[in-house]
């Protein structure tokens, strides 16, 4: 049977509404994406209980790795601005098949996410407005969720620009929240009137006070989570006003303003509320889960509920913009051949991946409801795995960096640090991180069940990139992934399917460029 060949030279893109974003609009929506105020929620808790007063240290060394990624992120970028990223830079550096699993990488990262994130928003929904019992209500909370996934998808599908304006309005609040919780436990410290008052430390960043090895390293895996979700700025290069510089300078600033954010809150926590086992205090097991629900109404009183808020647009943001790098991934897979053609349509007024991002909002939502009925343990399991798909495509993408540039690494000092130390070493960190949680979580007592005798969180995070294993096989069965398998459709000289260079493009029905 013989294919239909596609036209690679044209230089006219995707079909996406080129020209659209800023440095301003892609950072906004880099930081959006790591959903700064629940992530610190969800974290700073168990880094306290992992590693004590070094958290804030904790948190620094998590840094290093993403940063050194950013700076693979952003050299490949300057090359090869396509919205695949790791699939097609993974592609052109080792072949379509290294390549096919990266893209599956971020495909399983965003679907785990959204689920994660949707119930979250629909737990902190019914707890604003209900008497409590209904954030207990499970159908109440997964139907909440579905819908959230459904209104970020229609948002997503519907255009670029009106997303940007969106995520202005809701990061806004974000880090007026987290403004208003530094102003306010600091204001407590100084005023006598916290809780636990504590005195900064310059122990707190010393890297050389861990005194567990374990503790280092699993505090290390949580705060890598936290930082995760910038890289949505190259999911959107094709769709700013210069592809080539403006996602990868967003990302590196995106990094850098993350690490101040949550050294920042993480020290402010600290001084408001100790480290002690009780109360409030941070190491106190039961608020690791939650740690802005234990300290609310004691910091800010009858406003409490803002930080609450916070936590649910932080979610809500979020959902929106995971769907984003994915929807753009899989339309790329689609333009190249491989996935089935249907992926690479492009709505011709919206200017959105229009049935990739319809198809992450379907499957997100029939993920979190399957894994729902099935058991809410195994969907908490498999939220912890999800640093396994995190650190899985990030290697990929250093090494990618690494290969793809390593016949000019010697031509400059710029060239052999940014483009082969650093994403070398953070590659091999991230590879680190992905051995050391597989093996923990291989562990029975790890996480939230037990599947075939060991963890159920190794058991879903390893069998969900087997999956992506399964489905590339599949996939290879048909005619129409020929010529991508045999490295005819996108291999290292293949010219991308990408604008040439900023200038006048057609835009989407919002505006385009404003």
């Amino acid at each position: 049977m013989t294919t239909t060949p596609i036209d690679l030279s044209r230089g006219d893109g995707k079909g996406l509404a080129a020209g659209t974003l800023g440095l301003f609009g892609s950072t906004v929506i880099g930081l959006a994406s790591t959903a700064p105020v629940y992530s610190l929620v969800a974290t700073l808790g168990w880094v306290v209980l992992a590693v004590g007063a070094q958290a804030p240290i904790a948190f620094v060394i998590a840094f290093v790795p993403m940063l050194f990624i950013a700076y693979a992120y952003r050299e490949l970028n300057n090359e090869i601005p396509d919205c695949g990223t790791t699939f097609t830079w993974g592609t052109k550096a080792f072949g379509p098949w290294i390549g096919w699993m990266g893209g599956w990488g971020v495909a399983v990262a965003g679907m785990v996410v959204l689920a994660n994130l949707s119930q979250i928003a629909g737990i902190y929904l019914w707890a604003l407005v209900g008497d409590g019992s209904l954030a207990d209500n499970v159908p109440l909370v997964t139907a909440t969720g579905v819908v959230f996934i459904a209104a970020m998808t229609w948002i997503s599908w519907r255009g670029v620009e009106i997303g940007e304006r969106i995520q202005n309005l809701l990061l806004g609040i974000q880090y007026v929240a987290l403004a208003v919780f530094v102003g306010a436990a600091l204001w407590q410290f100084f005023a006598g009137t916290a809780p636990h008052p504590t005195p900064f430390d310059w122990a707190w960043l010393n890297p050389f006070a861990f005194t567990s090895w374990h503790g280092f390293t699993q505090a290390v895996l949580l705060a890598l989570f936290i930082y995760w979700g910038w890289d949505t700025c190259l999911a959107l290069n094709e769709e700013t006003k210069d592809p080539k510089r403006i996602p990868g300078r967003a990302a590196l600033l995106t990094t850098v303003i993350l690490l101040v954010t949550y050294v920042g809150v993480t020290i402010s926590a600290m001084m408001y509320a100790g480290l002690g086992e009780e109360g409030v205090g941070l190491g106190n097991e039961a608020n690791a889960d939650d740690f802005f629900l234990a300290v609310k109404d004691g910091l800010l009183g009858p406003f409490g509920w803002f930080l609450m808020i916070a936590v649910l647009i932080s979610a809500v943001s979020s959902t929106q913009t995971t769907i984003l790098p994915t929807a753009r991934g899989t339309l790329s897979m689609g333009v190249y051949r491989a996935l089935p053609e249907r992926f690479k349509h492009v709505h011709p007024t919206y200017k959105t991946p229009s049935f990739s991002t319809l198809v992450m909002g379907i499957v997100a939502s029939i993920y979190y409801i399957v894994m729902t009925l099935i058991s809410d343990n195994i969907l908490q399991d498999s939220i912890l795995s999800l640093g396994l798909a995190i650190a899985f495509y990030y290697a990929i993408t250093g090494y990618a960096c690494v290969w793809y540039f390593r016949r000019e690494l010697f031509a400059s000092g710029s060239n052999f640090v940014f483009k082969g130390l650093l994403p070398l070493l953070g590659a091999l960190m991230l590879t680190y991180a992905f051995v050391q949680s597989a093996i923990d979580m291989w562990q029975p007592d790890y996480g939230y069940s037990v599947l075939l005798g060991i963890g159920g969180t190794f058991v879903v995070g390893i069998g969900a990139l087997l999956i992506g294993v399964v489905l590339m096989f599949l996939w290879y069965l048909f005619p129409r992934s020929k010529r991508f398998f045999s490295g005819e459709s996108l291999n290292r000289d293949t010219p991308v399917l990408v604008p040439d260079e900023p200038g006048e493009y057609g835009r989407s029905v919002d505006g385009g460029a404003l």
